[in-house]
């Protein structure tokens, strides 16, 4: 049975638990779970992380931990008993784990190892921490390295600020808010500024000397240097190094490393120096030879010098290598290091070209026992200390030191009889009293231990030798008296052995008899003669002789007469010795008691330092005079005091005060002295409004604080000593004092006067002195001194100062112990609020306020769970009363002032409105139901309460602001919004009761709402962002925010009643925010306040236009700010109630009278939620990318076609436009601005300052648009375009006579007619995408594009692209449709093919003699059209010959807006799939040959080919394949007697194939011919082999000789095709001007016209004729298979393989290998020889098409026809042939252009396409609707009817954007109007000179096809006049004389077929044209 757990509550998981039993709960190691029950070894419960699952689990998995448990019960908490830096330390690593992991997804390489390595040192630590066995003060350590690494983990990972105390999370709850402030900010602030350190110090390590000629050993001495005052600031480091340069003593580092301690920030300068001496040990001469002598001397080596500043800016510890400068005269010795400081470095030599002193060198800051714990390793290993000479900047009591400096400074010698000077060295010794050497106290520095003796440099020859060296001599302080200093001096000969002769001494002694030690300085002292025999050893016989000539008795003169003298400097630094005299005999006074009065007035001139090193004893001193003789001495011994006092607020020397403090509690006797205190004291205040110079009474007031110390310790001495007598004279005493204080208090001072400063000092002190009062006084008491005593302040004070001053007081006073105590609290706050009161109104001193403000709220929260609520209660009251008004005024106030510029005073700026934020919060907190009820009756009128509101309103929307407070302080607005929604609940009754009905205040409640909305919204509220614990955490104390003041939200709604009217449409956009937070209970709240907002609207103006215009603006602005989700727009849409209580917005509207606008309107919001919502997913990724620019242009169209939002119509133009000019996609940027441009009229309307457009008029904006376009298709190589705006800007400028711009214009026009004609284009590819399955946003979703390829851009690649672009994309390896299970599944499927563009202006590329240049770019623009062929056997496949049964699938793609547009893909709108039999697919293959030979043929002719190698190899493929049975492999399929039987309806078709062959034989007879004339010598015989396979080839076919029809003429190709004038029925499907390189890719288009003899240049059968395909290059051309040829496997049926029959290829006898790879085409891209899916890479050069020739539309002349056997080309339905074909009709009767494309009709009667799969009607013949129709375009540009300026699709549809104009263009679903004519043939063409202005658009308008969106870009549809442009010579009309080149080819008038009917297919729409809609932008 299970049972409810008593203690068992809380766990971790030992080992990890499958939960395979029934109702098991999985566990993994480490999880902690919490316990709810237990039944027989199980447990049942949940795993803290995820409370929602509960289970059971056996009970040994869990090593139970004891807890506190919360709410017993159901919803019962457990708290962890362990240290809270545990528990933080763990639930920390968890959420850093998750994070951490994703570091290394992200790729930040750094962070993630950093973060590894803290993350295990956490771990260690918590180990240690668990295990419990640490000190308290390594406990200590620990956690504060733990919090500090876990607060910069916080800060790395962007997670929240901990508050902490003591290393402890604080609750908030259980601290006041200001506190809490208060510990963030201290945690904030510690994070960003520690505090400069005030003590420096340098680490020095010696490594080596680098030097070439050493040999002798060296002593290195080190010590910092100050340049501007000339002397040294340190003792110096002495290191000796031996022969090689290195330490002597490597293994001891102190003797190699030190620490040159206690600099002070002063030190830090530039000129200060480190300097070092280099003294080498050996020979006098540095090159002596060895054997001359063996004494050792010190001699001048070098000296280097390096700043200190340089080590600031320097790396922490580097290496440095110091210049050694080698000394040249040693007289300057002594100065040298000055003169390298002076850079006068030329006088020296460096001692070697690479010598240097490589020496470590970093600087330390911080205390010295800072330094101690942070660099262990240093001091453990050993490092000595180097001191300053001096004391440090601070000096601390208990110091000790006693170390006197000596410097040998310099000596004047007689040369003793010698002819050169002496070389002198001195020998320093320090002797005790008894005259013994005292060991081991003469140091050289520190580094090594002192000596015994200490010798000088010797100076070579020089009688006045300057030596500078500076030895220390650390002499114990009781071996001061008695001891003197001697020195010797020796002559050391370079002869003689090197001996060293005595011949003179000098002594010093170092205490006088008074007890002064030797005064610091210079002393000259006098140098004895002499023997070198003489002992020394009895020195009181010399200490009685004269050591210095300042003390020689003036008659002496036997010792002043000789010159030889020897000077030293001494400085001593002690702190138990002095040299004062004076405070000798202060200390001494009992000895002198008649020196009493002098020494206590030379006190005050005596150091400092000298003073602190006898405190007590002077304490002692002065208290023991005032014992003895008050009367006489109390005014000076109290001035002494003061004195004293005083000294010690010095900075440096304030670490004494504890001394002082220890001194009165511990060693003060003067139990009679506080009656003279309070006297002398009371007499100084009483003289204080009478005195002249305050000064001195400033000074006593000042030490008030340690005066009133010493009157309370005496007083407690007295009380104990004589059992609490004369207590009542005290208190009167101490009450006549404050009556004093308080009097001089009171009196009204101007700010500069004396009095007013001393009133300021006073007040300075007096919190200082309420401590010491409550020893002997009552709480109360004290409490009414210092109420009675700041009360008397005068209230209108003058002096600025005196108020600061009066506030830091009151700080003092609040902060102090006196005001914690709430009996004394009840009567202090009074003043404290009068005070702060009035300085808040004012806006005066608002730090100290907010200061204040904020410890008297922290003291209220700590009593709250005490004894003294009502206590609390009532001050809360008091607070609220006085100053809850003025916070609010005083917050308003600084929140809108501007912020000051300084980063410092910015801060504090920020800090002050904080804290008073904090105030205000923490005094809301406070405040109860009676305290809301108290202050709202206390406003006496509906004004003050509805201002009130207001200003509350706007506080707390100020406290909203994300930058209220830090990024990271999530804990402290949490807090803010717990108290913010507490407050508003509060209020939100008084706002009912007062502003409803008849005293409605409109203000009052937008102010409501307006805040309710933006607190919704905080981010710190969305707790979906957060992590789960996280949001667990927040959601356990405070509950989802959100939800309540949603509720309330509502709830005020509901009460508003008609009131409603007024926030309608003012609240939607503010409302629809908060419907976007994904929050289901907070909208299911929110979404019937739109139900009911439309409800009302509609019953004030009958419809909700205004709600609808404003919720989509708003929807827009918030998607883009990323707000709103998937979800949200099914609660819009959806009819199933979702989740609460409400039913959705639709199903709430189906029950209104106005349901249908209302759902309309719920169908819009919702189209434009999933583009929006696609939109922002787009945009929050990095590159542009297509995915961005598609979803962009869906956008824009729902804008303009949907919603016809005009502004947001032009900023989606403006985004597209940013977004392709990103990419470089100038064209489509272009096309893009072209949609602005287009809704501007050439007018000098003005126009508003609108994006990134100024003020400008319409005219200039559209001028500026025009000049931008240009640009843009200048850069997009789209010249053609850019000259029609070139032509209408310089028509503009034309008209309004600006000549100069006019000539600009003119020139770029011509300019990019230049481009046109000079610079290369290359040939995009295009490829067809599918989107399948659902997880592709809404404007892909099971769609199809034709995309724009980049330049350079192949399949593989843009394959790739796409797939980076949706990397959860699969791509799919076949071209079939996919089925439904595709469309509906949850992936994302994409399916790529190249496919081929049909071009529409034919006219231009079937023209001869235009260039390739030009026809390029009517190839790949403009197009609407695109096909794709997929070869398949239909029937079984004849092994033999698989011609028999190849037909081929041909899918024909329209898309919406052609290709390029302002877009680089475009969806496709009509899909037409027909199958083009064998038959039909053999003469399209033949017909495309022949082409290609044509071509080639024409081009050799008129020299356009640089060699002839194109043409060879063409002819050799045909020859080579026809010759090994190609075109056989056609006869034997097709001229079969059982292929005609079985097909009749064939015939003619047959005979067209016969024709064609025939007529390949003869193009290839008369390119042999041609071939011959120019093939090269070296390829004769080539060409000999390919005249006999000719013959072999003709005998094959069973020719003989040609027909008469194709003998005639010799061959003369006139327009570039040798079928002049056979009747053309031309391909309906593809009518396309085709690309000159048909690829592999790229299946051959169907053509069996002359019509198709255009541009389609093909090459599929050199396939079937076996063509090699190394002639792939030389082509110039991939030659690209047809389905009859090799094709590749991209059919359905894997069992088709290639069946061309073929010597080279695809002969039936191919191996089966062979055959098996070409099926795998599709997955094996490299040798496909048709591949749609997976085209080859080609080299640029092959991309270049071929020089195409042929214009099927031209009217021609054929001799051997009669008239009406000339048929008339008829025109395609897609290209504007109809226009440009001059033919005369054969009916009167004209057929509607269709859109549908139709499967190839059969040439000649009664054939049709097999199998046709979408088939609508059509005339088979298009006659041009205007008997007078211009032939040909004359240039690409120019003429109205047709290209760029026509209406036709070919252009104005390419350029428009994809959009239609705004004023939406309904399409008409009736058919295109018949149009009378009369026969075509009765009107001759007219002369090229007389082409008509323009053309009527009646004839364009029913060839104009159907599209979604007609194109907005008129610019092309305006029909400007123009004037008539002659024809240029090279396009002009070939003459009708001339005969053609080759005779006629045979044909049959295929007309039985085609139907002739008028009708029109009713489905296609018929386009309006467009009204403009002029725009206001």
């Amino acid at each position: 049975m299970w049972i409810p757990t008593e203690h068992e509550k809380y766990g971790v998981v030992l080992a990890s638990f499958r939960g395979t039993v029934q109702h098991g709960l999985p566990l993994e190691i480490g999880d902690t779970v919490q316990i709810l029950e237990k039944c027989e070894g199980w447990y049942r419960g949940f795993i803290l992380k995820n409370p929602n699952i509960k289970g059971i689990f056996p009970s040994s998995y869990i090593h139970l931990k004891s807890a506190h448990v919360k709410n017993k019960g159901q919803f019962e908490t457990v708290i962890p008993v362990e240290d809270s830096v545990i528990t933080e330390m763990t639930s920390t690593l968890r959420d850093w784990g998750a994070m951490w992991k994703q570091l290394y997804v992200k790729n930040e390489g750094d962070l993630f190892h950093r973060l590894w390595h803290v993350m295990n040192e956490i771990l260690d630590l918590r180990r240690q921490v668990l295990v419990g066995h640490l000190t308290h003060d390594r406990m200590r350590d620990v956690k504060q390295h733990i919090t500090a690494r876990l607060d910069w983990g916080n800060e790395q990972l962007g997670l929240d600020l901990v508050p902490r105390r003591e290393f402890s999370m604080v609750d908030p709850d259980e601290i006041s808010v200001t506190e809490l402030y208060r510990l963030m900010e201290h945690r904030h602030r510690k994070k960003e500024t520690p505090a400069p350190a005030s003590t420096h110090h340098l680490f020095v390590h010696v490594k080596s000397l680098m030097s070439a000629n050493l040999g002798e050993e060296l002593e290195v001495f080190f010590h910092i240097y100050d340049g501007r005052e000339n002397r040294p600031l340190s003792e110096r480091f002495f290191v000796k190094l031996n022969k090689s340069g290195l330490p002597k003593s490597p293994e001891k580092t102190e003797r190699q490393c030190t620490l040159f301690v206690d600099l002070g920030s002063s030190d830090l300068r530039k000129d200060v120096y480190i300097v070092v001496h280099i003294v080498r040990i050996g020979r006098m001469g540095a090159g002596e030879k060895k054997n001359l002598c063996s004494v050792q001397y010190r001699r001048p080596f070098g000296c280097a010098v390096v700043s200190i500043a340089d080590l600031l800016t320097a790396d922490s510890k580097d290496d440095h290598l110091l210049k050694v400068y080698a000394c040249n005269t040693e007289s300057e010795w002594h100065q040298i290091h000055e003169n390298l400081i002076k850079k006068a470095n030329s006088r020296y030599n460096l001692s070697g070209s690479n010598t240097g002193l490589a020496v470590a060198l970093q600087l330390l800051h911080g205390d010295i026992e800072q330094l101690r714990r942070e660099y262990m390793v240093l001091f453990t290993r050993g490092v000595s200390i180097t001191r300053k000479l001096g004391f440090s900047d601070v000096i601390m009591p208990g110091e000790m030191r006693n170390d006197l400096y000596i410097t040998l400074e310099k000596g004047e010698f007689e040369k003793g009889g010698k002819s050169v000077a002496r070389n002198v060295e001195i020998t320093v010794y320090v002797l005790d009293i008894d005259g013994q050497i005292l060991k081991s106290h003469v140091a050289a520095g520190a580094g090594e231990p002192g000596s015994d003796e200490y010798h000088s440099l010797v100076l070579y020859h020089n009688n006045s030798p300057r030596w500078a060296e500076q030895i220390k001599l650390p002499i114990p302080v009781d071996m001061f008296r008695g001891s003197h200093v001697r020195f010797e001096f020796r002559h050391c000969s370079t002869k003689d052995k090197g001996e060293k002769k005595l011949f003179g001494y000098s002594f010093v002694p170092l205490m006088q008899e008074d007890g002064r030690t030797l005064p610091d300085g210079t002393h000259e002292l006098i140098i004895h003669k002499c023997e070198e025999n003489t002992s020394l050893a009895d020195c009181p016989r010399y200490l009685k002789m004269p050591f210095s000539k300042a003390n020689l008795p003036s008659n002496n003169q036997t010792l002043k007469g000789p010159k030889e003298s020897f000077w030293i400097t001494s400085f001593l630094c002690s702190t138990k010795l002095t040299q004062n005299g004076d405070m000798l005999d202060l200390l001494k006074w009992r000895a002198h008691p008649e020196r009493i009065n002098d020494s206590l007035s030379k006190l005050k001139e005596i150091d400092g330092s000298e003073i602190v090193k006898f405190l007590q004893d002077t304490l002692d001193t002065l208290f023991g005079i005032l014992d003895e003789s008050s009367q006489r001495y109390g005014l000076k011994v109290f001035d002494s005091l003061v004195h004293i006092i005083n000294l010690l607020q010095d900075s440096k020397f304030q670490h004494f005060k504890p001394v002082m403090d220890t001194y009165i509690e511990s060693h003060f006797a003067g139990a009679l002295s506080y009656r003279d205190l309070i006297k002398v004291l009371k007499w100084y205040v009483d003289r204080i409004v009478d005195a002249e110079h305050q000064d001195h009474i400033q000074q006593v007031l000042k030490a008030s604080e340690y005066i009133f110390k010493y009157i309370i310790q005496s007083r407690r001495l007295f009380s104990l000593a004589t059992g609490g007598q004369n207590e009542e004279e005290f208190r009167v005493c101490i009450h006549e004092l404050f009556m004093s204080i308080r009097f001089f208090l009171s009196q009204e001072n101007k700010s500069t006067s004396p009095v007013a400063q001393t009133q300021a000092v006073f007040l300075r002190t007096f919190p200082a002195v309420y401590g010491e009062l409550l020893k002997i006084f009552t709480v109360r008491e004290v409490a009414g001194f210092v109420r009675e005593t700041l009360g008397s302040l005068p209230t209108a004070v003058h002096a600025d100062c005196l108020e600061a001053v009066k506030l830091q007081c009151i700080t003092k006073t609040v902060e102090s112990q006196l005001y914690i105590n709430p009996e004394s609290r009840c009567i202090l706050l009074p003043v404290v609020l009068r005070v702060l009161q009035a300085h808040m109104q004012e806006q005066k001193d608002l730090v100290m306020c907010a200061r204040i403000l904020t410890s008297m709220l922290s003291l209220i929260k700590k009593e709250e769970n005490g004894t003294a609520e009502p206590v609390v209660s009532e001050e809360v009251e008091l607070i609220v009363e006085s100053l809850l008004g003025v916070l609010l005024r005083t917050i308003l106030e600084i929140s809108n002032r501007p912020q000051p510029a300084g980063p410092a005073m910015r801060l504090q700026f920020q800090d002050v409105t904080g804290e008073f934020v904090a105030c205000l919060l923490a005094l809301l907190r406070q405040m109860s139901d009676r305290h809301y009820q108290q202050l709202l009756q206390a406003f006496s009128s509906k004004d003050n309460l509805r201002d009130f509101l207001l200003q509350i309103f706007t506080v707390f929307r100020i406290l909203i602001r994300p930058e209220m407070f830090s990024k990271d302080w999530t804990v402290m607005r949490l807090v803010t919004n717990n108290v913010i929604i507490t407050t508003v609940l509060y209020l939100s009754d008084a706002l009912r009761k007062n502003f409803l009905n008849d005293k409605f205040d409109y203000k009052v409640w937008d102010s409501y709402f307006y805040l309710s909305v933006i607190f919704i919204n905080q981010p710190c509220l969305q707790l979906e962002s957060f992590s789960p614990s996280k949001r667990k955490k927040i959601l356990e104390k405070y509950g989802d925010m959100r939800v309540m003041m949603g509720c309330e939200i509502f709830s005020m709604w509901q009460n508003l009643g008609e009131h409603k009217l007024n926030f309608i449409p003012a609240m939607i956009g503010p409302f629809l925010e908060v419907t976007l937070v994904p929050q289901p209970d907070l909208r299911n709240v929110m979404i019937p306040i739109f139900h009911d907002m439309m409800d009302w609207e509609q019953r004030r103006s009958g419809n909700f236009k205004q709600v609808e215009a404003k919720l989509i603006d708003k929807l827009d602005s918030l998607m883009s700010e990323g707000k709103g989700d998937e979800t949200y727009r099914e609660l819009f849409n959806s009819i199933i109630p979702l989740f609460g209580p409400y039913p959705s917005l639709l199903k709430k509207i189906e029950r209104e009278t106005w349901r249908e606008s209302g759902i309309s309107l719920i169908a819009t919001v919702t189209r434009l939620m999933e583009r929006l919502l696609d939109y922002r997913d787009c945009m929050k990724l990095g590159e542009v990318d297509g995915k961005k620019i598609g979803c962009t242009v869906s956008l824009l169209n729902f804008y303009k076609t949907e919603l016809n939002k005009e502004e947001m119509y032009i900023r989606y133009i403006h985004k597209l436009y940013d977004l392709h000019f990103k990419a470089q996609n100038y064209t489509e940027a272009s096309y893009t601005l072209l949609l602005y441009d287009e809704l501007l009229e050439w007018s000098e309307r003005p126009l508003r300052e609108f994006l990134n457009y100024p003020m400008q008029s319409e005219w200039q904006r559209k001028e500026y648009l025009h000049l931008t376009i240009v640009q843009n298709f200048d850069r997009g190589k789209c010249w053609e375009n850019g000259i029609i705006l070139c032509r209408e800007l310089a028509d503009q400028y034309e008209s309004y006579y600006d000549y100069r711009n006019l000539s600009k214009m003119r020139m770029m026009e011509a300019s990019l007619y230049d481009k046109i004609m000079d610079q290369q284009r290359l040939e995009p590819e295009f490829f067809r995408v599918g989107f399948y399955g659902k997880k592709f946003p809404f404007f892909l979703r099971n769609k199809e594009f034709v995309c724009r390829g980049h330049d350079y851009e192949r399949l593989e690649a843009f394959q790739q692209r796409m797939l980076n672009e949706f990397p959860h994309a699969i791509a799919m390896q076949h071209v079939n449709q996919p089925d439904q299970t595709i469309y509906q599944a949850d992936a994302q499927y994409l399916q790529i093919y190249a496919v081929t563009p049909i071009p529409e202006s034919q006219d231009v590329l079937q023209r001869d003699g235009v260039p390739d240049n030009i026809k390029s770019f009517y190839k790949f623009n403009h197009i609407w059209r695109f096909r794709y062929d997929r070869p398949f056997h239909k029937g079984t496949k004849d092994k033999e010959n698989e011609f028999k049964s190849l037909w081929v699938e041909r899918t024909t793609l329209t898309l919406v807006q052609s290709l390029p547009g302002i877009s680089r893909w475009f969806e496709v709108d009509k899909r037409e799939l027909v199958e083009v039999s064998p038959l039909e697919n053999a003469i399209e293959v033949i017909e495309n040959k022949n082409l290609q030979l044509r071509t080639l043929i024409t081009q050799c002719q008129s020299r356009q080919m640089q060699n002839i190698n194109p043409l060879t190899m063409c002819l050799n493929g045909v020859i080579d394949a026809a010759v090994n049975g190609g075109l056989a492999r056609y006869q034997e399929a097709f001229f079969v007697k059982d292929y005609i039987m079985n097909h009749p309806e064939d015939g003619d078709k047959i005979g067209r194939l016969r024709e064609l062959m025939f007529e390949q034989a003869h193009i290839l007879e008369y390119g042999l011919a041609v071939h011959e004339k120019f093939v090269p010598q070296d390829m004769r015989p080539l060409h000999k082999k390919l005249v006999d396979q000719f013959h072999l080839m003709k005998s094959s076919l069973g020719i003989q000789e040609f027909p008469a029809y194709v003998r005639a003429s010799p061959v003369h190709f006139t327009n570039g095709s040798p079928r002049t004038c056979r009747n053309s029925v031309p391909n309906i499907i593809s009518p396309d001007g085709g690309r000159g390189v048909a690829r592999r890719s790229y299946p051959a288009v169907n053509r069996y016209s002359s019509s198709s003899l255009s541009s389609q240049a093909s090459n599929e059968v050199s396939n079937i004729t076996g063509q090699s395909e190394s002639s792939d290059e030389v082509f110039n051309m991939q030659p690209s298979p047809s389905t009859s040829s090799l094709s590749s496997n991209h059919s359905a049926s894997p069992n088709v393989t290639s069946s061309a029959p073929s010597s080279a290829r695809g002969s039936p006898q191919m191996a089966e290998k062979h055959k098996h790879s070409r099926e795998n085409a599709c997955l094996s891209p490299r040798d496909r020889p048709v591949s749609a899916i997976f085209p080859n890479p080609m080299d640029p050069a092959q991309r270049a098409p071929p020089h195409q020739i042929g214009d099927a539309t031209l009217p021609r002349s054929d001799p051997n026809l009669s008239a009406p056997d000339k048929v008339r080309p008829t025109p395609s339905s897609w290209s504007l042939d109809s226009v440009k074909e001059g033919a005369p009709s054969f009916s009167d009767s004209f057929g509607k252009m269709l859109c549908p494309p139709v499967p190839p009709r059969p040439p000649y009667s009664g054939s049709s396409a097999k199998n046709m799969r979408s088939q609508s009607p059509v005339s088979a013949s298009r006659s041009p609707q205007k008997t007078t129709v211009p032939p040909f375009t004359p240039s690409p540009t120019e003429c109205q009817s047709t290209s760029l300026v026509s209406n036709s699709p070919v252009l104005s549809g390419s350029y428009s954007s994809g959009i239609s104009s705004l004023s939406r263009c309904s399409v008409s679903e009736a058919s295109g109007t018949e149009l009378p004519a009369g026969d075509h043939a009765s009107h001759p063409l007219p002369p090229p000179g007389t082409l008509p202005n323009s053309v009527s658009s009646s004839s364009d308008e029913p060839i104009r096809r159907e599209n979604k969106t007609p194109p907005p870009y008129s610019v092309y549809e305006r029909n400007n006049p123009r004037r008539p442009v002659p024809l240029p010579h090279s396009l002009s009309i070939p003459p009708q004389t001339d005969p053609p080149a080759l005779p006629p080819k045979p044909h049959q008038l295929r007309t039985g077929s085609m139907k002739l009917d008028g009708t029109s297919d009713p489905r296609v729409p018929r386009p309006r044209p467009l009204p403009r809609k002029v725009s206001q932008l």
